[in-house]
């Protein structure tokens, strides 16, 4: 099955995940047939915008755990090094504009990807989790630059520790998101999308970068330390319950862990 379907109508591209059983998570075969595409819209005189949607009601709930759970000894600094660190650089330096229509729950990686498009359009059900506190992760995908970045560093640290959903219309109030619809969410994308797709192209591209150099400048060396620090929380025993919690589809118990581990050294 494809993993991402591609729509090109009126210069602008729609990108759908379309892992739908699985909840659109990302695997390595979504990533990249992501990059690949964004790679040909760039290149593309045609695309003058690009537009990245779900299939069905949800967006990403981010990297499929199934997945990374294969490999034995699995490097998670590699992991991001070959995926999510390359493609959150991709849509930051693309000169084309690229619009995250989050048409429903965004999770972990997935929300880095939505916060490193230009405009985020979210549907009134959409709801966004940081997602790796769960899993004893520390955050990755830009997350723990761009985050902050919109809402304010107590806030984001406030969402990674608890793990609670950012609602659509608090994103919005918050600026995290640009705008919130409903019945209507399609005709706002569109809208947008074609606002973009009809402005100056070159302008567009030179603003972006200024921005990126104004605002978020240190990008490139944030994923990088994203990916020591998961490296190392990947080796942990709460990360491993974690992930055993997820997968047995129950709360994990880290303070239980805890006292384990403080018992076993006494």
């Amino acid at each position: 099955m494809t993993t991402i379907l591609s729509s090109l109508q009126s210069n602008i591209l729609t990108l759908t995940l379309n892992r739908p059983a699985r909840a659109n998570s990302f695997n390595f075969e979504m990533i990249n047939e992501l990059r690949a595409a964004l790679e040909n819209a760039e290149q593309d005189s045609q695309v003058r915008c690009v537009v990245i949607t779900g299939a069905g009601k949800v967006f990403s709930a981010g990297q499929d755990i199934t997945e990374m759970q294969r490999g034995a000894e699995i490097s998670y600094r590699e992991h991001l090094e070959k995926t999510y660190n390359p493609l959150v650089l991709q849509i930051r330096r693309m000169g084309k504009p690229i619009i995250a229509a989050v048409n429903g729950p965004c999770a972990g990686a997935a929300f880095g990807v939505a916060l490193a498009c230009d405009l985020r359009i979210a549907h009134a059900r959409a709801y966004f989790v940081v997602g790796f506190s769960g899993i004893a992760l520390a955050p990755d995908s830009g997350v723990s630059l761009l985050l902050p970045t919109y809402i304010g560093l107590g806030r984001a640290q406030e969402f990674f520790y608890t793990n609670k959903p950012i609602f659509a219309r608090t994103a919005l109030q918050w600026g995290m998101v640009n705008q919130v619809g409903g019945f209507n969410f399609g005709t706002l994308v569109r809208r947008a999308a074609g606002t973009l797709s009809a402005g100056p192209q070159e302008a567009f591209k030179f603003g972006k970068q200024a921005f990126n150099r104004a605002v978020i400048p240190n990008l490139e060396d944030a994923l990088n330390f994203e990916g020591i620090l998961q490296e190392q929380a990947g080796k942990t025993a709460e990360h491993q319950e974690g992930v055993a919690a997820f997968l047995g589809k129950r709360k994990p118990n880290f303070e239980l862990l805890a006292k384990n581990i403080i018992f076993s050294q006494k």
